[in-house]
């Protein structure tokens, strides 16, 4: 009984300093920064900062977020957050504002950024047809509007009604501290709590990508 004791406490230790050693392993500076400007109203979310015509938010998007963000979610009991650039990008004010629009509904339907909501159908039709088909939208501001329309099931009538709502406006410029964020190292960039910005370049994995963000949320 003693033995087994010991061993289960033995174990305990190894595995709370393997714990201590992973985050003693993310060095700031090299695996994040700190914001000298943070994030306003950012505290307890993961904040990623993309843009439709980014091939690195398309591949992250596609490729990392759907299988780290769940369980970093629920290892810190944070929001993501996800913030549309608009200094980025032919298109980049439209489709904040179109975003910002989607995103309103979505919340007044509990759902979230990542649920199949209007949002995603959004990002998702733009993310197709501009990385996969090459759609550039020359025919103008118009054409590329109705991508997300024709996903979404929303109408051009309803849109530019909407870009006139304070509530919509006040979103999509609540946005704009992320663009001084993107010009430290580009996009995607991710942001713990409003602070602290994950160095994509330096992520192991991953599983490296999940323990950094549950690490910082923790700072």
């Amino acid at each position: 009984m003693q033995r087994r004791v010991l061993l289960a406490a033995t174990a305990a230790m190894t595995m709370l300093g393997s714990m201590s050693v992973m985050a003693a392993d993310f060095v700031e500076g090299k695996d994040y920064v700190v914001l000298e400007k943070p994030l306003p109203n950012a505290e307890k979310t993961i904040v990623k900062v993309w843009s439709y015509d980014c091939p690195f938010c398309f591949k992250w998007d596609v490729g990392v977020d759907p299988k780290v963000m769940p369980k970093a979610l629920e290892a810190t009991g944070y929001k993501f957050v996800p913030m549309h650039l608009e200094t980025k990008g032919k298109y980049g004010r439209v489709a904040t504002e179109f975003l910002a629009w989607c995103q309103l509904q979505d919340r007044a339907q509990g759902l979230g950024s990542m649920d199949h909501g209007l949002y995603k159908k959004a990002k998702e039709a733009w993310y197709k047809a501009y990385h996969k088909k090459g759609e550039r939208w020359t025919a103008g501001e118009e054409a590329f509007v109705k991508t997300a329309l024709d996903a979404t099931g929303l109408t051009a009538e309803a849109f530019a009604a909407a870009r006139k709502d304070a509530k919509v406006q006040a979103l999509a410029d609540s946005w704009k501290p992320c663009y001084d964020v993107a010009k430290i190292q580009g996009i995607p960039a991710y942001v713990v709590n409003g602070k602290y910005l994950v160095m994509t370049k330096a992520v192991r994995g991953l599983k490296g990508f999940e323990d950094i963000l549950v690490t910082l949320s923790k700072k």
